[in-house]
This record gives C-alpha cells, sequence and structure tokens, in this order.
C-alpha cells in the first residue's frame, strides 16, 4: 500500500515539474556603443543601454567615473538613441567598415577615434558598424554628427569629462 502511495504521488508531482523554454525574442535591440583612443584627451569607454533603459557605462580613459558606473534612460532617450543610429545599421548578422584603406573612406585624418556600434536582439546575430572618426568623406557627415550626439542622447555627458587639472582614468 505504502509502494502504490508513494507512486502515485510521484506520478502527481511529476505534472508540477516544469521544462527550461528558451527566452522569447526580443523585441528592442540591446546597443553597444564604444569610443576609441585617440592622439589626444578624448574620452575613450563604451556604453551597453538595454531596450528596458538599463545603462553600463565602462571608462577606459578621460572620463570622470572611476569605474563601471551604471545609469537609467528613459524610454524617450533609448527611442531617440535607436532612431538616431538607425540609418548607420547594417543587415542582420553583417559588420560594415569604414576606415582607411576601405573604398568608402578616401579623405581621411589621422589620430582620430574608433568608433563600434553593436545591435544585439535575440534570437538574431549582431549586426556591427566600426567607424574611424577621421573619414571626412561627405557621405559620412550624418554618421559623424548621430556619434557626436550620443552622450548628449544619454545623458553621460558628466561622466566623460574628467575634472579640470586632471586626465582621467588610465588602463
Amino acid at each position: 500500500m505504502r509502494a502504490l502511495m508513494i507512486t502515485g504521488l510521484l506520478a502527481a508531482l511529476s505534472g508540477c515539474a516544469t521544462t527550461a523554454e528558451p527566452a522569447p525574442p526580443a523585441k528592442a535591440d540591446t546597443i553597444r556603443f564604444a569610443a576609441g583612443r585617440c592622439f589626444g584627451a578624448c574620452p575613450s569607454y563604451s556604453v551597453i543601454i538595454e531596450p528596458d533603459g538599463s545603462g553600463v557605462l565602462y571608462p577606459e580613459k578621460y572620463t570622470s567615473v572611476p569605474g563601471e558606473t551604471r545609469f537609467t534612460v528613459t524610454p524617450a532617450q533609448y527611442r531617440r538613441l535607436r532612431d538616431t543610429l538607425a540609418p548607420f545599421r547594417p543587415p542582420v548578422g553583417t559588420q560594415r567598415k569604414i576606415a582607411p584603406g576601405e573604398p568608402s573612406c578616401k579623405i581621411a585624418a589621422t589620430d582620430m577615434s574608433s568608433y563600434q556600434i553593436v545591435w544585439t536582439r535575440v534570437p538574431q546575430k549582431p549586426r556591427q558598424l566600426d567607424f574611424y572618426g577621421g573619414c571626412h568623406d561627405p557621405q559620412h557627415k550624418r554618421l559623424r554628427a548621430a556619434i557626436a550626439t550620443v552622450p548628449k542622447l544619454l545623458g553621460i555627458e558628466k561622466m566623460l569629462t574628467p575634472a579640470p587639472g586632471t586626465t582621467g582614468k588610465t588602463r
């Protein structure tokens, strides 16, 4: 009788078991924006912005924050960032490179920052844009302007400006 009760109990409990289901596809992109070093005092950092508004700043050099810094953006800020960068987003699973030596960069200045923007949406493969800020070809004017607005769009300008008389974090 006892064995029958245990078997019945196990059968009843097995109906409560759950299986891990894959995460549902994301409805918006996680955007990673990175500004690389230049031959001067340009802020070097990366930020990751999630569609829910959570963000993380990873400073590298010439910033005012000493380490990883979490922040949030409003839904409107996320949409403005997404919409500002959208015209430059390559197709899913591809990487676009705009740099000296590439056909799209014939007029280039030296010692400028490089930028990387990665759009990630589960389950798609990432989209990536690598842009050398010294590419001054006329067709990149809108891209340079969009990149310049990112800190303001996210409200992180103060995190990127070292205090007077300092050089920011060095690594």
